[in-house]
C-alpha cells in the first residue's frame, strides 16, 4: 500500500481549491492527474490545484485549472493558500509575500477573518472585445488583471442563460491562451453583481481575478474616477475590491479550510 499523500480541500468565497503542501518539490503531478483530482464526480473535486512549493526560499503558488492547465494567478487561491500557511504553522499571521507566475504578491492574513492580497496593476487594454452566449451578442472590455478577461455589462444576470459550454469570443487572436468571461449587473452605491466562465474550468462560484477586472471595468463604465472601491457579489459570496489612483487593485474577501484528503490514488 502507498503512503497517503495529503492534500487540504478549501474555498475562497466558494471558488475551491485542492492544496497539496510541497516545499521540497517531490512530486511531478501531470494535467491529467491534476483534472481528476478536480473531478467533481469521480476525484475530491475543485476549481484548481494548488501545489504550494517554496524554490529559493521563496512561497510560490503552481497553480492549475480544474483541466490540468496552467494559468498565471488566481485571487481566491492565492488568499486560501496565504490562510494555509498561517493556519498550518508555516508563516505567523500578518503581512507577507508569495510568488506566482504574475509576480509576487503581498498579502495581509490574519488568524481569523478576511485575507486581502494586492493584486497589481489591473489594466484596461483599450479594445472592444465581442461575446456570443447562447445566440446572444454583447460587447465587453479587454482588462487584464496578469491574466485575460473580458467584462461584459447586462441589465440583469438572467439574460446570459447557461454557461454550461463557454462564451464565444472575438477576436480570437486576442487571447491566444483562452480567456475569462465575466458578465456584470451593477447596483446602487459600488455594488455589483456577476457571474463568470473561467477558462479551463468552466463557470465557477466566483473568481477573484474577475472581481478586480470587473470593479476596474465598472468605474470606466459608469464614468467614475480612481481611487474607487467596489462590493461585488459573485454566485459564492461578498468580495470588495480598492483601486488606487494607479489602477493597482487589492482583493478582499474570505478563505476557508474545510478537510484533508489522502491523494496518493490519484497520483498512482
Amino acid at each position: 500500500m502507498s503512503s497517503p499523500i495529503i492534500a487540504t480541500y478549501g474555498h475562497g468565497t466558494e471558488n475551491d481549491f485542492v492544496i497539496l503542501f510541497d516545499p521540497e518539490s517531490q512530486y511531478v503531478i501531470t494535467p491529467a492527474q491534476i483534472a481528476a483530482i478536480c473531478n467533481r464526480s469521480s476525484g475530491i473535486g475543485a476549481d484548481g490545484f494548488i501545489r504550494i512549493t517554496k524554490p529559493d526560499g521563496k512561497w510560490f503558488m503552481d497553480y492549475s485549472n480544474s483541466d490540468g492547465s496552467i494559468a498565471e494567478m488566481c485571487g481566491n487561491g492565492i488568499r486560501v493558500m496565504a490562510r494555509y500557511l498561517v493556519a498550518r504553522g508555516h508563516l505567523p499571521e500578518g503581512i507577507f509575500a508569495i510568488n506566482t507566475r504574475a509576480g509576487i504578491k503581498h498579502l495581509r492574513a490574519p488568524l481569523e477573518g478576511d485575507i486581502s492580497v494586492n493584486m497589481g496593476q489591473v489594466t484596461d487594454e483599450m479594445e472592444e472585445i465581442e461575446v456570443n452566449q447562447n445566440g446572444k451578442t454583447w460587447e465587453g472590455l479587454n482588462i487584464s488583471v496578469g491574466n485575460p478577461h473580458v467584462v461584459v455589462f447586462l441589465e440583469n444576470l438572467e439574460e446570459v442563460g447557461s454557461m454550461e459550454t463557454a462564451p464565444v469570443v472575438s477576436p480570437q487572436s486576442s487571447y491566444p491562451d483562452g480567456v475569462n468571461v465575466e458578465f456584470v449587473q451593477l447596483l446602487a452605491n459600488n455594488e455589483a453583481r456577476m457571474r463568470v466562465h473561467e477558462r479551463g474550468s468552466g463557470e465557477t462560484r466566483s473568481c477573484g481575478t474577475g472581481t478586480c477586472a470587473v470593479a476596474l471595468a465598472a468605474t470606466l463604465h459608469s464614468r467614475g474616477k480612481l481611487p474607487s472601491r467596489w462590493t461585488i457579489y459573485p454566485p459564492g459570496g461578498r468580495l470588495i475590491v480598492d483601486i488606487d489612483g494607479h489602477s493597482n487593485a487589492t482583493l478582499i474577501g474570505p478563505a476557508e479550510l474545510i478537510a484533508d484528503h489522502d491523494i496518493s490514488k490519484y497520483l498512482a
